[in-house]
């Protein structure tokens, strides 16, 4: 079973538990400012995860579609989705099982880069190109790989709902590696991977080319300063489908 059949369960719902729905609210102010859309566009969140970002986008008047491979987290997205704002659906980011093409397509928190092989990887920008109209808008939010390898934190602990939680990162193979080892005293200990190809800005630039997505801006972070190899924690694109 592949690393992200496994990761996104029950148990990650605790681990990220500190993700919260302000921080989305405001990430999402800015991604507006950035896709220019009038109200009632519609917005794909391509691997949505708990969908805090999807129902912040809806909140600004956009009809949304969160697509996510996990059950669970979807799950948790319909929980929070009390007034069903947003249609969530179940499906994998390189074969979405949707027809319509959309305003926008965005792609946020590093949920990319999942799989071991580079063509893989492409296959999931060829599918945010055929799920935009002919000059609809994307956001890709990666990591800056430059940035994470100079600011790796090789290995932290906490305890969250008392569960021990030790995480150990290691740049290996050219991916970001995270291990995580839950350990609870009510339950056999358990352990999860993570992992994200590393693609620093001109390989992630030949790759959106070659999807025939155009690149308009690459910013650093949801601050909107312009992307800097060694400063930016973040590599968000944003462009438009060329035709």
């Amino acid at each position: 079973m592949a690393w992200y059949q496994e990761s996104f369960g029950n148990d990650y719902l605790i681990v990220y538990k500190h993700r919260d729905l302000q921080g989305a609210y405001h990430e999402v102010k800015k991604m507006i400012d950035w896709l220019g859309l009038n109200q009632g566009a519609e917005v794909l969140d391509l691997c949505c995860g708990m969908g805090r970002h999807s129902m912040a986008l809806a909140e600004f008047g956009y009809e949304v579609t969160g697509v996510d491979l996990s059950e669970v987290l979807l799950h948790e997205a319909v929980k929070l989705d009390k007034d069903k704002q947003v249609t969530w659906l179940r499906g994998d980011m390189r074969e979405v099982p949707l027809d319509q093409p959309f305003d926008a397509v965005v792609n946020l928190f590093s949920s990319f880069g999942y799989f071991d092989e580079d063509e893989q990887n492409e296959q999931v920008l060829h599918e945010v190109h055929r799920l935009l109209k002919e000059g609809g808008r994307f956001i890709i939010d990666f990591l800056n790989p430059v940035y994470t390898q100079a600011n790796l934190v090789p290995q932290s602990e906490r305890v969250e709902d008392g569960m021990q939680i030790l995480e150990m990162r290691a740049i290996e193979e050219g991916c970001v590696r995270k291990r995580i080892v839950i350990t609870d005293k009510d339950a056999p200990q358990r352990k999860y991977l993570e992992q994200i190809k590393l693609y620093d800005r001109t390989a992630f630039e030949a790759m959106l080319q070659k999807a025939g997505l155009h690149i308009d801006h690459v910013y650093g972070g949801y601050d909107g300063q312009a992307y800097e190899a060694d400063a930016s924690s973040r590599m968000i694109f944003v462009g438009h489908k060329e035709g």
